[in-house]
């Protein structure tokens, strides 16, 4: 079933802190409910929000859910620049926690239905989380390309994202274990910097 979203009206001005433990609380509740069971009253209840502040900041739940999610992650590749590719990798995996990560797996392969059920869901995780994260690996990796680190004709360069987020999906779906740091770290020396040569 989809969700209508609201008439979008004007937002007001959260405080970084008060945004951040809202979209602690969509999670915790994602958690706990799954995502069909998930509600906007949940969510207010939760949270001692209102409805309507929750629709004034988020049009809808797929929104606030999408963008719960990409808050969550603990270092965004836009914001690294070392100098080098291997140093800005490095940083993105020591800043991954292996609890952290089990707990993120456990919750996208409860959306993973949810995502295929709703249309407005998968959207917002499209739009949202999963283009703009694409975007920020690509642009890392031009940062590389620009250096000369790597090749700007290599043909594997379009496809690092898809292996990136494979490699994180895989590991639970084919060895029922979630990705932690110890197995991104080998996948990553083991496949990703010797197809870009670096």
């Amino acid at each position: 079933m989809q969700t209508e979203p609201r008439p979008r009206t004007r937002r007001t001005r959260l405080t970084p802190e008060r945004e951040a433990e809202l979209y602690d609380a969509v999670l915790d509740l994602l958690r706990e409910l799954g995502y069909d069971a998930l509600t906007m009253d949940a969510i207010a209840a939760r949270t001692r929000s209102s409805k309507a502040t929750l629709y004034r900041q988020w049009n809808s739940k797929p929104e606030l859910v999408a963008r719960a999610l990409r808050h969550n992650q603990p270092v965004s590749p836009a914001d690294l620049d070392t100098g080098s590719l291997r140093g800005d990798v490095q940083i993105l995996l020591n800043s991954s926690d292996d609890a952290q990560m089990e707990k993120d797996t456990a919750l996208l392969r409860g959306l993973a239905h949810a995502v295929y059920q709703n249309e407005d869901l998968h959207t917002a995780l499209r739009e949202l989380m999963i283009e703009p994260e694409i975007a920020e690996i690509n642009a890392m990796l031009q940062r590389a390309v620009d250096r000369g680190e790597i090749a700007a004709d290599l043909p594997a360069l379009e496809w690092i994202p898809q292996l990136l987020i494979g490699a994180f999906i895989s590991r639970e779906l084919i060895w029922d274990r979630p990705a932690d740091k110890e197995y991104l770290t080998r996948f990553v020396h083991a496949v990703i910097f010797p197809v870009l040569g670096v």
